[in-house]
């Protein structure tokens, strides 16, 4: 790895080395003997490898200009923070890594939690943090385009960055410090929702599975579409070659290591409940399909078995095996079950793997598989698929399942989703009679919008949240449109917001994108009516809508309670 020299930057800082023999800027070293500190930043107007080069060896207007930046003044800043620790080397990403290399690059990113790992120290700058205090509540009047945290908690980079280093210590926009992970691990527990064990210890137990350390990552944000898989290799122990312009294969490929490496199930645990197309890839399309994965465990495969066995289907309890224990000593076609769990490999067709399944009642095409890892009651997780030809594609909950043992099966798991034609929906919004009221339209989730035609694909988790507002009265809700199973659904919801607390109206929509991403299919009618009071106040939301083949024609409306409550203006 290459390390910048501290004293030699903060010489040329001063202008102390004119008419000396110039210090080396940077070294190589192995990071298992070198005695280093390392930085942890979100990119604001950087300096790189090269511009840094061309800044120690000239004077002139290109030092003015380089001396204006942010990130130089990030370097200088983190150089004398440094030297104040007694130590001479630092690394710092922008500056230590000659990016015009692509294999440079590519060794740098495969060894960078390692790096990390390797530090004295990780220097974390939050640069829109004021105070000398992290923040203990979210706070969205400061930090609104973050979730209501400093924005360094939102990137994809910081993940790893926070965890890997032996020590964290944190920083203000001024450089005032702020605190050591160590001590502040209750309030990182709040803001990340990784355990407190991890923060305190800065390792990862084996005992965590992949689905929980994928939901760290699953509200986190990167420039580039590649680096959500890429900042994820070193907590996940893997490498792999980095294909930047590869795009969103570049996180299939990272399941596909971890899968390779690992036996656990729970990466195909993701959106247990949700909603998607109908035949889908068993693999998740970005960290954030884990959202709401933060307590699915992992269950050795001794219990794994002793589940198969006790396991209840829609609350009754299957008959028990005359062989009692362990499903007659675990063995499937004469062979020990255990390795057969354990093992799974790539094919053409498929990712094989050997799973207990339930059958659907009326398809022989239609099962259940049951994983081993669990939920946060304990419950089994389970997932649908659909056979087509030698592959088995993933499908919404598709039941009703035969109450019969679980049986074991080979399958081969379908990686891609299948070819298929790509059909669309629209809704036609009419909102006139919401704006009677002073419900306004402000703002939609997770696309920008402005008309009254919203278009949907059938072949995406496509889910449109529309926000309505009244700001006087300080009252807000959703109307949710969803297109999947080629039916067109409509939901309506409240904010639950308390109404001295200002939230803003993206939060609130990307909550209730949240709640029905994990929320079970329901039936679907092509035509219908729901509503919503809407808390301390006189109204009630409704929406009411009729589908016909590829458009759903939906009336937003806002009427008067029949006398039942109070609200703001009585």
């Amino acid at each position: 790895m290459r390390l910048l020299n501290v004293k030699a930057v903060l010489d040329r800082e001063k202008g102390t080395v004119r008419g000396e023999p110039p210090t080396k800027a940077w070294e190589e070293f192995d990071e298992r003997s070198a005695n280093y500190v390392i930085l942890s930043h979100r990119w604001e107007n950087e300096i790189n490898y090269d511009e840094m080069t061309v800044f120690m060896k000239t004077d002139g207007y290109y030092e003015n200009e380089i001396r204006q930046r942010a990130g130089y003044k990030k370097v200088i800043k983190s150089c004398e923070q440094a030297l104040q620790d007694g130590y001479n080397w630092i690394w710092i990403d922008t500056c230590c890594i000659d990016k015009r290399s692509s294999s440079e690059l590519s060794e740098a990113i495969n060894s960078m939690y390692r790096w990390y790992r390797k530090s004295q120290k990780c220097y974390a700058y939050l640069d829109d943090v004021e105070d000398s205090i992290l923040p203990t509540q979210q706070d969205f009047g400061k930090f609104d385009k973050a979730n209501g945290w400093p924005a360094w908690f939102s990137r994809g980079w910081t993940l790893q960055e926070l965890i890997a280093p032996k020590q964290v210590k944190f920083f203000t926009k001024d450089w005032v410090p702020i605190g050591d992970r160590e001590s502040l691990a209750t309030t990182l527990e709040k803001i990340t929702r990784i355990p407190l064990n991890v923060l305190k210890e800065g390792q990862i137990p084996r005992r965590l599975c992949v689905a929980e350390i994928m939901s760290w990552a699953a509200d986190r944000k990167t420039t580039r579409v590649e680096d959500g898989a890429y900042s994820l290799l070193g907590l996940f122990d893997v490498n792999m070659p980095i294909l930047y312009g590869e795009g969103e294969k570049a996180f299939r490929r990272l399941q596909l290591e971890i899968i390779r490496v690992s036996g656990d199930h729970s990466i195909f645990a993701w959106n247990p409940k949700g909603q998607f197309g109908l035949l889908d890839s068993v693999l998740a399309g970005s960290p954030s399909y884990f959202r709401g994965c933060h307590d699915v465990k992992k269950v050795e495969l001794e219990d794994f078995a002793n589940d198969i066995v006790n396991y209840r289907h829609n609350g009754l309890s299957l008959p028990r095996s005359p062989v009692s224990g362990k499903l007659a000593c675990l063995k499937f076609r004469d062979r020990p079950l255990r390795p057969q769990l354990a093992m799974s490999s790539l094919t053409n067709v498929g990712i094989q793997i050997c799973l207990p399944v339930l059958l659907h009642r009326d398809s022989e095409s239609v099962f259940r598989a049951i994983l081993a890892c669990r939920d946060y009651y304990g419950n089994p997780i389970t997932i649908d698929f659909k056979s087509l030809g030698l592959s088995s594609y993933r499908i919404p909950a598709a039941g009703p399942y035969r109450h019969s043992r679980p049986e074991l099966r080979t399958l081969h798991l379908a990686c891609p989703a299948p070819d298929s034609d790509e059909e669309h929906h629209h809704f036609k919004l009419d909102d006139r009679h919401a704006s009677y009221l002073g419900f306004t339209r402000c703002g939609t989730f997770p696309r920008e919008f402005s008309d009254d035609t919203v278009t949907l694909s059938s072949l995406a988790n496509d889910l449109v949240v529309i926000v309505y507002a009244n700001d006087s009265a300080r009252s807000r809700f959703a109307i949710v449109l969803g297109y999947y199973l080629d039916q067109a659904r409509v939901h309506v919801a409240y904010d639950e917001c308390p109404a001295d607390q200002e939230v803003p109206w993206a939060y609130f929509s990307k909550e209730v994108y949240d709640m029905l991403w994990v929320a079970p299919v329901e039936s679907c009618v092509d035509s219908g009516v729901k509503c919503a009071h809407l808390p301390r106040s006189v109204w009630d939301a409704r929406v009411v809508w009729y589908s016909t083949n590829m458009q759903t024609n939906v009336v937003v409306d806002v009427e008067q309670c029949p006398g039942c409550c109070i609200g703001p203006r009585q």
